[in-house]
């Protein structure tokens, strides 16, 4: 006698059960940004070490890296539009053509107010890259696993920011072929994209930016990514000009950035894959407190030893780097994978609003206490962020890690 078969739709449980199911929607979403971002990383180190080379005043310099944020800032109010009107593989190529085009004119039109426009495309261009991306990722993940799926992608970009920035020494920044080889990275990573079988996420219901709607279903996730954003633009802006402040020469400053990235590199998963069996905010707030107190360590050092140094920049990436991961996975979490492309202009928004924002104050207080404020207004910043966080916990449950159901061409006809 035979049986008849049985009924079963896929709730998503073997995302859990076997992870790698999971990992392989995303191959060729990976693989494109660790392309793509190796190429970011270099053009990130070779546009200012070029503008010197060309004895372009410090502030048209500085100008640049303004017009790469107010681009980028920009970028997250129109890139959603274009992202729901063409498809997310088609605006993802889209966005590196135009950084491709910026990037080719960079060598020919040797100019500071021209570089500064230059850079402000690249920015707008990578807003929506980084819209793409971050939508992708929390569409195809259930809550039970973003944080190691979100993880997985910054530790990716990590390396290869820090593998572009290598690139530098490949020929003399004098030349045209860095730009070159940047504008071969760029078109290699639309190659796995466009080639892909993974369906993209479904378009979105709606592309406008509501600050008070994500406020709203995630408040700690909001604030934590302004937070983030004021810390790591004032960071990455200023941490030079502290270390040189306090004594150091360049090779410290080298040694101490590294440091940085190779703790943000070695945490950020392992910290994604605890905040997926944890309350993220927990996670959020015991980790800013623990950026906190090495910030003001660095603050009250004066002048530490080499090593010294090169240990706390390895625990602050360790911990201040992977916020912004929980920051958007547990906002996510909240918001459901409809509105994943929202959720990440969103956030990115208020991160760029924090990055623009606060590296300016920093620089004023350096400029009027000393070098050692960078640190002070950082951990000021990351205590507010975890008391936030924590008065937020005693009003509000965490978020269910429930398993969302997966929707399959098989489950559906199934359950007609």
């Amino acid at each position: 006698m035979r049986q008849r078969p049985r009924l079963r739709i896929d709730v998503g449980i073997p995302n859990r059960i076997f992870p790698l199911r999971a990992y392989s929607a995303l191959v060729a979403l990976y693989i494109s940004v660790f392309v793509l971002i190796t190429g970011n990383g270099l053009m990130s180190t070779l546009v200012p070490t070029r503008a010197k080379l060309e004895a372009f005043p410090d502030f048209a310099i500085g100008l640049g890296g303004a017009a790469y944020f107010g681009g980028m800032l920009l970028g997250t109010l129109a890139d959603p539009w274009i992202i729901r009107r063409s498809g997310f593989i088609r605006a993802f190529g889209g966005f590196i053509a135009a950084a491709l085009a910026a990037t080719a004119a960079f060598p020919v039109l040797v100019n500071p107010w021209i570089w500064a426009c230059l850079r402000g495309v690249h920015g707008f261009a990578f807003a929506g890259v980084y819209a793409v991306i971050d939508a992708w990722v929390n569409a195809k993940a259930t809550n039970q696993n973003r944080g190691r799926l979100y993880g997985m992608y910054q530790a990716i970009t990590f390396i290869s920011s820090a593998l572009g920035q290598q690139l530098l020494l490949v020929q003399s920044p004098h030349s045209f072929r860095l730009f070159s080889l940047i504008n071969i990275l760029f078109a290699l990573a639309i190659i796995p994209m466009m080639a892909t079988q993974a369906d993209p996420p479904q378009a979105p219901a709606s592309v406008k930016i509501q600050l008070g709607w994500l406020f709203s279903i995630s408040p700690i996730g909001a604030i934590t990514a302004f937070g983030v954003g004021a810390a790591n633009g004032s960071f990455w802006t200023l941490a030079p000009v502290y270390v040189l402040g306090v004594g150091f020469n360049a090779h410290v400053v080298a040694d101490f950035v590294t440091a940085v990235v190779i703790g943000s590199t070695l945490m950020v998963w392992p910290v994604g894959r605890l905040s997926d069996k944890y309350d993220r905010r927990k996670m959020i707030v015991g980790l800013a407190l623990i950026g906190m107190m090495i910030e003001f360590g660095l603050c009250v050092a004066g002048r530490p030893t080499h090593l010294v140094m090169d240990l706390l920049g390895l625990g602050l990436g360790s911990a201040t780097m992977v916020l912004y991961t929980l920051a958007i996975s547990q906002t996510n979490d909240r918001a459901g994978p409809e509105n994943a492309l929202i959720v990440s202009a969103g956030l990115l928004f208020l991160y760029c609003v924090g990055a623009t924002l606060a590296p300016v104050l920093a620089s004023f207080l350096m400029q009027q206490f000393g070098p050692e404020m960078l640190f002070a207004q950082n951990g000021v910043t990351h205590f507010i962020m975890a008391a936030f966080a924590m008065w937020r916990m005693m009003i509000r449950p965490p978020a269910v890690n429930a398993p969302r159901p997966e929707i399959t061409p098989k489950s559906a006809a199934l359950a007609r």
